[in-house]
């Protein structure tokens, strides 16, 4: 079992790069498989997560190649040539591992006809059932059953339609709009998510030749075409990573510039950050986010974007730990989220849970204790509050922050912070 040993004390300090999102990255590699040939996404965090998509789309029969970039900053480029047949079964033993997976069933359907997907597996941050992918696939003509652990569908044809979604899900916005890119004629897809990892695939897609309007909004339509074409393409930058550097300054009272951060994807975090008493700064590099002081006790309420993400709420939580006052933090997005606090109580936060509410009274300072990581957001929350924690904590599954962090010690150390990467007997 690896695990983080982080030395507290220590205010993060100077330049940290952000790479692709990760939840955009993966996604544009399950969309490759809509086109025959040779897809290129730059700017591919070089993660856990990758590894697994990776494998996946190999044994779908791809070619996947990874080329780490000499830059340092945690990405690089994917090669990925897509056969004229592709397999349409996804390995159980891999798709458990990662809930991304489910992504490649929207255009396996659309390109191939069928699909069988495992069951997908993930992060422990609640129940994310495929309902909505399940139902908005069918109004499009597929047929689907689930049988011995797969979600198996067929389709001769994909027809448009029109689909309401009961709550904006980015999964099955994602899983939809790749198969209505080649249905037969229009889909309209209302209450879609809004997330610019949507509008990233979306761009991807229309550079593929795909007929999309309204990205970014509730409201997407797509107007099918016959085939699409590979291309290449760079991934947005990662807003969740972003926003754990600038949370992360702030808790610390440091001054660190995030490189590539982009101020319109994190709206409602940075002024949140602004309340607690942070200095925000947008810059043509990326951001510069400073705290002089201990920071002020903030309200954080999590909501689809363009609201406060779901995945910065246990930053949020720690941030809080350490503020003066007492702050309020509601989860709307995942009922499992708030698993990590106990392990943030292991360090001497003060949190009472109810529902889905966290009440956070700030402390001076938290107290070192070996905690367990619980899921990839978790396990930074944890880093984060080892760093505003007297002595050595242990912060153990790192593999989970793997999957989510590039180079994550590297950009640590970078930042002046005493981090060690140890195995222990598990």
């Amino acid at each position: 079992m690896e695990c983080f040993e982080v030395t507290g004390g220590t205010a993060l300090t100077g330049r940290v790069r952000v790479t692709g999102a990760k939840n955009s990255a993966l996604k544009l590699m399950a969309a490759a498989l809509l086109a025959q040939g040779q897809t290129v996404i730059d700017e591919v965090p070089d993660i856990l997560d990758v590894a697994i998509m990776s494998e996946v789309l190999r044994r779908l029969g791809c070619d996947v190649e990874y080329e780490r970039a000499g830059d340092g900053g945690g990405g690089g480029r994917v090669r990925i040539d897509v056969p004229e047949k592709p397999s349409t079964e996804t390995d159980y033993d891999l798709v458990r591992k990662m809930r991304a997976s489910i992504n490649v069933l929207g255009p396996l359907v659309a390109r191939c006809g069928s699909a069988r997907v495992a069951l997908p597996g993930g992060d422990a941050i609640g129940s994310r059932g495929l309902d909505m992918h399940i139902s908005g696939l069918e109004r499009l003509g597929a047929t689907i059953v689930s049988e011995h652990g797969f979600l198996v569908a067929t389709a001769p044809r994909l027809s448009g339609t029109a689909i309401w979604l009961d709550f904006p899900s980015v999964g099955a916005t994602e899983n939809l709009v790749t198969a209505a890119v080649l249905a037969r004629g229009t889909t309209v897809i209302d209450n879609a998510a809004r997330e610019p990892e949507i509008v990233d695939l979306c761009a991807m897609l229309v550079a593929m030749g795909a007929s999309i309007d309204g990205a970014g909004t509730s409201t997407i339509t797509v107007e099918g075409v016959e085939s699409l074409s590979p291309v290449t393409y760079t991934t947005v930058p990662d807003r969740i990573v972003a926003g754990t550097w600038a949370i992360g300054a702030v808790m610390t009272r440091g001054d660190v510039v995030v490189e590539r951060a982009v101020a319109a994807h994190l709206t409602v975090a940075l002024d949140k950050l602004t309340d607690a008493g942070a200095t925000v700064e947008v810059l043509p590099e990326g951001l510069r986010v400073a705290m002089a002081d201990r920071p002020r006790c903030i309200d954080v309420v999590t909501l689809p974007f363009p609201g406060f993400p779901t995945d910065l709420q246990p930053m949020a939580v720690a941030l809080a730990a350490v503020s003066t006052g007492t702050a309020l933090i509601t989860e709307n997005v995942y009922d499992g989220r708030f698993m990590f606090v106990n392990e943030l109580v292991r360090l001497g936060a003060d949190i009472r849970i109810d529902g889905h509410h966290a009440v956070v009274r700030g402390r001076e300072r938290l107290s070192s204790a070996p905690v367990v990581a619980t899921d990839i957001r978790a396990g930074a929350g944890l880093v984060l509050a080892g760093l505003v924690s007297d002595g050595v904590t242990e912060v153990q599954d790192a593999y989970h922050v793997d999957r989510g962090y590039p180079d994550f010690v590297e950009q640590l150390r970078g930042l002046g912070v005493t981090v060690e990467r140890t195995e222990r007997p598990g």
